[in-house]
């Protein structure tokens, strides 16, 4: 007979939300993860106003803020022009009860949530667990996990895929995962160093436009990320010596005799994907799962959650009764639409607008800047659009 609980493939930050909320509702929830402990690679550490509003609904909000970098300024600028735009989320405190960016890294909320539902009746957890394959029919889910002999199988009333980008739950149903990988890699030096004792007005958050080579200034406790983009032709070795990103380091800071302790320098592919589809049946996609995009703007982990947050809304309606299995389709059209109309373009647009070759181009992003910071109007919309709270609005619209 079919469990009657929720499978979830994934422990990471949309998994460990969705079974949070679930769990809250007291719909009894398993999750599936592939590793022998919940993951502390350096990953996602930008958590946007509204989502930290979802978190504080989960009780977890205010442990993130102990371990974490209150950001309540965004700042733009280029290389030959300084300071573009300097904006502060407390224009728009009253849309939210935490009016910045919290830097903070993704494990600490993995981390927060399994402290909070571990000795819950309706909560389990199972490592060493990889989802190989999936199936469904008109009752429930099953899932395989593990291979041969060690293979074992587990029954739900739906399955969450949020098994990350490379999601076996999307391959295995067959959804497609179109959209395009971009030509440069972005390497991330992650240094110790006090940088804003060499750039005062450095703020935690920090754009820096450059057509040759563009850089993104990130504080995260003890330590700052400072990305780049990599030329097409250089490789992964040549990008990972310690001379190359110590020397890019250098290149966007004044001149000092501070010796720049790096801990990391992390080398990836970006990709700018989404899913065909959500939903196929009793299995829902969320997270790296559905949409992947590039970092800049810090939307791939919150519109995970966020798309968490919509779903286990639904099936906490439909499992109490309150509305019928249709209730659940309006998940892939909400999500879907808002991650391409609203994650996709902004990401997008926010390294086209860092990398921009052409006089006309820098002309034309050096003036939006100026307008927003000129009209409070203007300015109120963009840190509605920067926050994503405007792309929350446009799924609230789409009913």
């Amino acid at each position: 007979m079919t469990e009657n609980r929720v499978l979830i493939a994934g422990a990471g930050p949309v998994g460990m939300v969705a079974a949070a909320r679930l769990v809250q509702a007291g719909i009894p929830v398993t999750v599936f993860e592939a590793g022998s402990d919940l993951s502390t690679q350096s990953r996602a550490s930008t958590f946007h106003p509204p989502t930290l509003d979802m978190l504080a609904e989960l009780g977890v909000a205010d442990k993130l803020i102990e371990q974490g970098l209150a950001a309540p300024y965004v700042q733009y600028r280029s290389r030959s022009d300084g300071l573009l735009g300097r904006f502060d989320f407390s224009e728009i405190g009253d849309l939210t009860g935490h009016p910045y960016r919290l830097q903070c890294e993704q494990w600490r909320l993995c981390r927060a949530l399994l402290e909070k539902l571990t000795g819950e009746p309706d909560f389990e957890i199972c490592f060493d667990s990889p989802v190989k394959s999936v199936a469904q029919d008109d009752a429930g889910v099953t899932i395989t996990l593990g291979e041969g002999d060690a293979a074992r199988t587990r029954t739900g009333r739906w399955l969450i895929g949020a098994d990350g980008a490379s999601s076996v739950v999307r391959q295995t149903l067959g959804i497609g995962f179109e959209g395009f990988t971009w030509a440069e890699r972005f390497l991330v030096v992650t240094t110790t160093a006090d940088l804003r004792a060499l750039v005062p007005d450095l703020d935690t958050v920090t754009y820096v436009a450059d057509p040759e080579q563009w850089n993104f200034f990130l504080e995260i406790p003890t330590a700052w990320r400072v990305m780049f983009p990599v030329p097409q032709d250089m490789s992964d070795e040549q990008a990972l010596e310690p001379g190359y990103g110590d020397g890019l380091l250098r290149k966007v800071l004044p001149e000092t005799e501070m010796d720049l302790p790096v801990e990391h320098r992390t080398l990836y592919r970006v990709h700018q994907r989404v899913a065909d589809t959500f939903q196929q049946g009793r299995i829902f996609l969320a997270g790296d799962a559905a949409h992947i995009n590039n970092p800049l703007g810090g939307m791939g982990m919150n519109g995970g959650i966020h798309d968490a947050v919509n779903l286990t809304g639904r099936m906490v309606s439909v499992w109490n009764g309150d509305a019928g299995e249709e209730e659940l389709t309006r998940y892939d059209l909400q999500r879907r639409q808002v991650t391409e109309e609203h994650v996709q373009t902004i990401t997008i647009q926010n390294k086209r607008d860092l990398e921009a070759k052409t006089s006309e181009d820098r002309a034309a992003y050096r003036d939006a800047m100026a307008r927003r910071m000129e009209d409070a109007d203007v300015r109120r919309t963009f840190l509605q659009r920067i926050g994503m709270f405007n792309s929350l609005a446009r799924a609230a619209e789409l009913g």
